[in-house]
């Protein structure tokens, strides 16, 4: 990327504990407020499953924060989680799953993978954006449970599809409760202009 662009990509673990609350986590940067961040993108969580993958893929590593998550999972099916469906972050820290990631320009052009925005697309790995219903401070290794699952099928990677691929099946979206609002809008839009 050129010297004079700005992103909020670039994440960092830490040391101690994180104050997560209803705007993310304390002293995150967040470049592009049009589209990302808000309380319905509090937090982006990617899997090391997911990860691994594209270590796999593109043969280099990606240490935690370079998809620009505030966190890093493993044995929890980022990409797989039900819209709406609940976790419980340590002790404290109560989050909800509100929409897919939707790569951009920016983040292919911070990994210098000019296709990436296709490849992952087509991967259907997308990570989840939270809302965080319970603030709180969170700890690098604290368990994370799932506290609750709506009663529907769609799942993160599910809604990744349907906003670049199947629009069609747009009207879906518009029944689920937990949705990211940006989410509700691009879906009633859809569901107008198709009648």
């Amino acid at each position: 990327m050129g010297a004079e662009a700005r992103t909020g990509i670039d994440k960092r673990p830490v040391d101690g504990p994180v104050a997560l609350g209803p705007l993310g986590a304390a002293g995150d940067h967040i470049a592009d407020t049009k589209h990302h961040g808000g309380t319905d993108q509090a937090l982006y969580v990617y899997a090391q499953e997911d990860a691994d993958h594209w270590i796999d893929a593109l043969g280099r590593e990606l240490p935690p924060g370079v998809f620009g998550e505030n966190l890093r999972t493993s044995h929890l099916d980022v990409s797989g989680a039900l819209i709406g469906e609940r976790w419980r972050l340590g002790a404290e820290v109560e989050v909800q799953v509100t929409a897919p990631r939707i790569p951009c320009r920016v983040f292919a052009g911070f990994w210098d993978v000019p296709d990436l925005v296709s490849r992952f697309l087509s991967a259907g790995r997308p990570g989840a954006y939270l809302r965080v219903l319970t603030p709180g401070d969170v700890h690098a290794g604290d368990d994370v449970e799932v506290v609750a699952r709506p009663d529907h099928d769609l799942t993160v990677a599910d809604l990744m599809r349907i906003h670049t691929r199947d629009r069609g099946e747009a009207r879906r979206i518009l029944a689920l409760d937990g949705v990211a609002e940006r989410v509700r809008r691009w879906a009633e839009e859809q569901v107008e202009v198709g009648g």
